[in-house]
C-alpha cells in the first residue's frame, strides 16, 4: 500500500489516499485516537470515487466522530482504472431496458453483477490485508453500503468482517440468493420504499433469505437518493453494538 497524498479535514478527519496495486482508494482516520481503531469498508456503486466523494466522505465524518477507521477503493472497470467493455455493455443494455420501460432480464442483471463480483472481492480483500497491517488500525471490521452483491460475497468468504450494514438499492441476481443463505453475522439492511431502480419485493425476498439470526430491516419512504439522515445515525449505532 503506498500513500499518495495526505490531508486534515477541517474537523480534524486525517484523509489518505492510497494505491494498491493498480487500485486507488481512501482511508479515513478519527482526529485523535489512544489505540488502534475499529475499521468500517465503506461500499459504493461503480460510478467513480470522484463522483461518489462527497457522500463517502459525509458517511467517513460520520463514523470517525464514533471512534472508526473507514475506507474506500475504486471498483473495477470505474473511476480512472482502465476500461472494462464488458461491464460497459451490461450497462448500456441495462439503460436501453430502463429507458423502454421493459422488464430487466436476469441475463442482464448477472452480466451486471456477478463479474463485478468475482473482481471486486479479491481486491477487498488484499485491500483489508494492507489496512489491518496498519499501526493505528485494527479489528473489528464491519462492511457498510454497497454494491449489496458484493457485500453479501464478502460476508460469506471473509471471517474478519463481523457485521454489515447493505444497502438494498441495487440489481440482485439469482445466485446471490443462494449466498445470502450463508450469511450469518449481524446485519442492518436500509431499503429505500420507492426506489425508482430497485425491485421493492426482490429486496424484500433477499432480507428473507439471509441467514443470519440478527438481522433488521429499515425502510424509509422516498427515492433511492432521499435517505433520511437518521438513518445513518442508526447505521453508526449498528457498528458502535458490534465492533466496539
Amino acid at each position: 500500500m503506498h500513500f499518495t497524498s495526505e490531508q486534515r479535514l477541517d474537523d480534524g478527519v486525517l484523509e489518505r489516499e492510497f494505491t494498491l496495486g493498480e487500485i486507488p482508494g481512501i482511508l479515513w482516520t478519527p482526529a485523535s485516537s489512544c489505540a488502534p481503531v475499529p475499521l468500517i469498508l465503506l461500499g459504493h456503486p461503480p460510478l467513480g470515487l470522484r463522483k461518489m466523494y462527497p457522500r463517502l466522505v459525509a458517511r467517513a465524518r460520520h463514523s470517525a466522530a464514533e471512534g472508526f477507521a473507514t475506507a474506500t477503493i475504486e471498483l473495477p472497470g470505474s473511476g480512472d482504472r482502465s476500461r472494462w467493455p464488458a461491464a460497459e455493455q451490461a450497462r448500456a443494455d441495462l439503460r436501453r431496458a430502463m429507458q423502454a420501460g421493459e422488464p430487466v432480464s436476469d441475463e442482464i442483471v448477472d452480466a451486471l453483477v456477478l463479474p463485478l463480483v468475482d473482481k471486486a472481492v479479491p481486491e477487498w480483500q488484499a485491500t483489508l490485508d494492507a489496512l489491518l497491517s496498519l499501526p493505528d488500525i485494527d479489528g473489528p471490521v464491519g462492511y457498510s453500503g454497497g454494491v449489496i452483491s458484493i457485500g453479501i460475497r464478502l460476508a460469506v468468504v471473509e471471517p474478519r468482517i463481523v457485521a454489515a450494514g447493505f444497502f438494498a438499492g441495487s440489481f440482485v441476481p439469482r445466485a446471490m440468493f443462494e449466498e445470502a443463505r450463508q450469511v450469518t453475522i449481524p446485519l442492518h439492511v436500509l431499503l429505500q420504499w420507492d426506489d425508482e431502480g430497485n425491485d421493492r419485493q426482490a429486496a424484500l425476498d433477499l432480507f428473507d433469505a439471509f441467514g443470519s439470526q440478527e438481522k433488521s430491516l429499515h425502510a424509509n419512504m422516498g427515492g433511492h437518493t432521499g435517505v433520511p439522515q437518521f438513518a445513518g445515525d442508526a447505521a453508526v449505532q449498528f457498528f458502535t453494538r458490534h465492533l466496539k
